[in-house]
């Protein structure tokens, strides 16, 4: 009899503890020293884990160029942050490739030093926000949480997480931690046509917009500060190409020769955008430095 309670006992045991495997697990903090970004993942079962990103794109500030208004209020603001005065969460909006999340990842290089630390986290994994600055919170280095190309569709669960973290959560109140999001869009959520008609106007000639509408821009609100990108013109986009060309050690008369090549691709790309500019700085820069050493 005994050794028969014993064996169940045991496999009661075995079987706690393959129960304990499963279940999500509390999330713990990494190695600090290891890098100065993570990725926040998720994994099948429940899990979440902040994964050192360990190679990232030496990009300075000076590299990014016709966004100087840009740069200077996220350098203010991160400036602020690392120094340990208030500072306030950042939403980047504007059109496609125009230097968004390379403004982002330059401002970790330039302050890294100042003990300036990344997380990136998906916006599906908005959710477990309050764990991840948990981690953090007691951390002498500053954090940026890092939500790139965020934009909701009705219902998603990440939406009302990140509004209540923005809205002055006791989390979203830790004082080494702000979210710099970037989007496409300025209000996160779709927006319909049909909702223009529950605007109301007032006696005196006054707009006020309706229930719908109120929600829908209400999350980009709480952000503090917005920074709007543009599309770049012509004298702009080959200035970025001449920047990234001479990045890559082509000689001021090569660049010059570039120039209808540049517009070219750029008009076969129909954007002129500064990803479109590093991108043809990428190809014509391995063809050119190909072409000398035959």
């Amino acid at each position: 009899m005994n050794e028969a309670l014993l064996h169940l006992m045991q496999r009661a045991e075995t079987v706690l503890s393959r129960i304990e495997a499963v279940l999500p697990q509390p999330l713990s903090a990494p190695n600090w020293q290891a890098a100065m970004a993570w990725r926040y993942r998720k994994r099948a079962s429940g899990h979440g884990t902040l994964e050192p990103v360990r190679h990232i794109a030496p990009l300075r500030l000076d590299d990014l160029k016709e966004i100087d208004v840009q740069k200077e209020k996220i350098a203010r603001n991160t400036r602020q942050l690392v120094a340990g005065q208030p500072a306030n969460n950042v939403l980047l909006t504007g059109a496609r490739g125009t230097g968004k999340s390379s403004l982002i990842k330059a401002c970790l290089n330039e302050f890294a030093p100042q003990g300036l630390r990344l997380i990136e986290v998906d916006k599906a994994d908005l959710v477990d926000l309050p764990d991840i600055v948990d981690v953090v919170s007691e951390r002498p280095e500053k954090f940026i949480v890092f939500c790139d190309d965020l934009s909701f569709d009705e219902g998603e669960p990440g939406y009302k997480a990140l509004k209540s973290i923005l809205d002055g959560s006791v989390a979203a109140a830790t004082p080494n931690v702000l979210i710099y999001a970037t989007s496409n869009r300025r209000h996160l959520l779709p927006e319909y046509m049909k909702e223009n008609l529950s605007y109301q106007h007032t006696e005196d000639g006054e707009v006020h917009p309706g229930e719908v509408v109120e929600e829908k821009i209400s999350l980009s609100e709480r952000f503090g500060l917005w920074i709007s990108f543009y599309p770049f013109n012509q004298d702009e986009y080959l200035a970025i190409v001449a920047q990234w060309l001479s990045a890559f050690g082509i000689s001021a008369e090569a660049i010059a020769e570039a120039r209808p090549a540049s517009l070219v691709w750029a008009l076969e790309r129909g954007s002129r955008s500064g990803r479109v500019a590093y991108q043809f700085a990428r190809d014509y820069a391995g063809q050119h430095n190909a072409g000398q050493m035959k």
